[in-house]
């Protein structure tokens, strides 16, 4: 991999043939933290060479991926760790069990030069329109998920493509947003109203509210016909903190209000907002203490990425964590909380009609 840092959504196949998704940005210095995507299995609907495999992950939510967690630590011991910097036990891979390191943005170089499929013709098609409309390059984009290791199927596999670099995905976010192509729809109907069930479902959030997060959904949609997602991903100067630079250390739970200062980096993974006028709802002393101190929310959940604007009140639980024990920052997608974490954007202030109506029909 050369001098490249590892990034949110790469892909890493292990001895045994399983490929791992790697997340965020801090990494050990000889592991690389990741989340069991794949394995091999006797019957599944992702086929690569021969070889069969299922989807770890049922749906993304916090505690599926407590679940691959167990399963790891049953069966493969080796891929969980525990972190002394961010004081947690998590799945990680070592280097020396890395059979191969995916860089999503080779594999669509590869794609764009030379498609062998007709899904990664459509890949082409999309990348090509997306570059129209906003004057990237195709050097500012990647690919992800089931195509970016080579197991999809034409038949369903979706298009899960990467933007790198927070100014190039304000440029596609804004190009999605006015509905510049005719090619690319937002989703709607029952597929949304699907959606929105399923979300208050599994958080702790009503239909009304899975809704008015759906209208901030920019980057989900058909592209003539196919589904597809965008995620931002850091450039190389844009990933600042080194492993071991901040120590976090968890100081229980807080449900809490504050106003949002600064959520330009909200779009990555994990999603930062910066806070300030923080009031303790729920949580035990330290968190009352640490109000005047609490500098940010983070979110590893998807769900609750680019969803607050500056200047916006929030309600959101998390667990509290203290940073090298200097200031606090409430975090949200943790093992901890069970799925109880949430980011609410100004629920006081809004009578939870969404800002543009997301068309459920």
């Amino acid at each position: 991999m050369g001098k490249r840092k590892p990034k949110d959504r790469d892909f890493i196949e292990t001895r045994e043939g399983m490929f791992f998704c790697v997340t965020g940005y801090l990494h050990p210095p000889d592991k690389y933290t990741a989340y069991l995507k794949y394995s091999p299995a006797p019957v599944g609907k992702w086929k690569s060479k021969g070889t069969s495999y299922r989807r770890e992950l049922e749906y993304y939510h916090v505690n599926k991926v407590a679940d691959g967690i167990a399963h790891l630590e049953q069966d493969y011991p080796q891929y969980v760790h525990y972190c002394p910097v961010r004081g947690i036990k998590f799945s990680m891979v070592p280097h020396a069990y890395v059979k191969k390191y995916y860089l999503p943005e080779e594999r669509l170089r590869e794609i764009l030069e030379a498609p062998r499929d007709p899904l990664e013709e459509e890949v082409r098609a999309f990348v090509a329109e997306i570059m129209a409309y906003t004057g990237l390059q195709k050097e500012d984009f990647g690919i992800t998920g089931s195509i970016l290791i080579g197991i999809h199927n034409p038949e369903f596999s979706d298009i899960d493509l990467l933007v790198y670099g927070l100014e190039n995905a304000m440029r596609v976010k804004a190009a999605l947003k006015e509905r510049k192509s005719a090619k690319i729809r937002s989703v709607s109907g029952k597929t949304l109203e699907d959606w929105c069930t399923s979300v208050s479902g599994h958080f702790p959030l009503s239909y009304q509210e899975a809704c008015y997060l759906a209208s901030r959904r920019w980057n989900y949609g058909f592209f003539e016909g196919r589904y597809f997602s965008i995620h931002s991903t850091r450039k190389e100067e844009e990933i600042r903190e080194n492993y071991g630079d901040r120590v976090y250390r968890e100081r229980g739970e807080a449900k809490i209000e504050a106003v949002a200062t600064d959520a330009s980096e909200s779009m990555f993974t994990p999603a930062i907002y910066k806070v300030e006028n923080v009031r303790v709802i729920e949580g035990g002393e330290e968190a009352h203490q640490a109000a005047p101190l609490l500098k940010e929310i983070v979110s590893y959940e998807g769900l609750f990425r680019d969803v607050v604007d500056d200047g916006e009140e929030i309600e959101a639980r998390g667990k509290l964590e203290s940073v090298n024990d200097q200031y606090y920052r409430l975090v949200i997608g943790t093992t901890m909380l069970q799925g109880r974490g949430y980011v609410k954007p100004g629920f006081r202030s809004k009578s939870w009609e969404p800002d543009s109506s997301p068309e459920v029909s």
